[in-house]
């Protein structure tokens, strides 16, 4: 079955621009977790402008009461990026292209350019009993490196599919990561997505075969407006059942 991640940024960029703390990033992810979510994504970035390295320790400290959620840290592998994840050993850590003062993840890897790069990080956290996962467009050359650089997990990044959503576009590009997470499925790569999924557009996207982990945040946050935070959560969930029901 599918496993939802939430992802805590949002929270704890409404936090930072009061510089105050609330909303507590704690208490929100003791709600996330008794609303049945499977995991928690982090993403801190150079310029901590959400996520920052400390809430980090805190989440993974709380995590260590509560073994069966997973605890995904995501980001460019910056060294004190490296430090951190090294100290805390999540159970997946996602690597992330991310350039400074980039407003949001828009893009995979060029692993073409970079995947040697990423080699002995990916040997090193594997070592280290980390899961590893590179976030990757629906392009399949450069998935067959993924595999290569012997990556875990790849992390489709999902954007395109939900911009195109509801539109005439939609089937095309739809097929697209379909095609992309079977290849990726054959040549012995997990996979998960992320990136603009919401309540709308997650049921299509998860009649795809054999996503294992999805990981939402923005949209939940502003889904909460709506129907409230803990009944957002559990919306996600029946998602993730009905579909895995079949």
């Amino acid at each position: 079955m599918t496993k939802l991640s939430v992802n805590l940024n949002k929270f704890a960029l409404l936090r930072n621009a009061r510089g105050t703390d609330f909303p507590n990033l704690i208490k929100m992810a003791r709600r996330t977790i008794a609303a049945g979510a499977h995991g928690i994504t982090v993403h801190p970035r150079p310029d901590q402008r959400h996520i920052k390295y400390s809430d980090v320790y805190d989440i993974s400290g709380l995590l260590s009461e509560h073994p069966a959620v997973e605890l995904n840290i995501e980001g460019n592998p910056i060294p004190r990026f490296l430090e951190v994840v090294r100290d805390v050993k999540p159970s997946q850590c996602t690597l992330v292209p991310d350039t400074p003062g980039q407003l949001t993840s828009d893009h995979g890897w060029d692993l073409q350019q970079d995947g040697q790069r990423l080699v002995p990080i990916i040997r090193e956290l594997q070592a280290a009993g980390i899961r590893v996962s590179v976030f990757m467009d629906s392009d399949l050359g450069q998935i067959n490196v993924a595999k290569e650089i012997g990556t875990d997990r790849i992390e489709l990044y999902t954007e395109p599919y939900a911009r195109v959503f509801g539109t005439d576009s939609q089937e095309e590009v739809y097929d697209r990561f379909c095609s992309a997470a079977v290849h990726a499925q054959r040549i012995g790569l997990g996979v998960n997505a992320g990136h603009d999924l919401n309540l709308e557009n997650l049921r299509l996207f998860l009649s795809i075969p054999g996503i294992l982990e999805v990981s939402i945040g923005h949209a939940i946050v502003v889904e909460s407006f709506d129907y409230g935070f803990e009944e957002t959560i559990q919306r996600y969930l029946d998602i993730i059942k009905e579909t895995s029901d079949g």
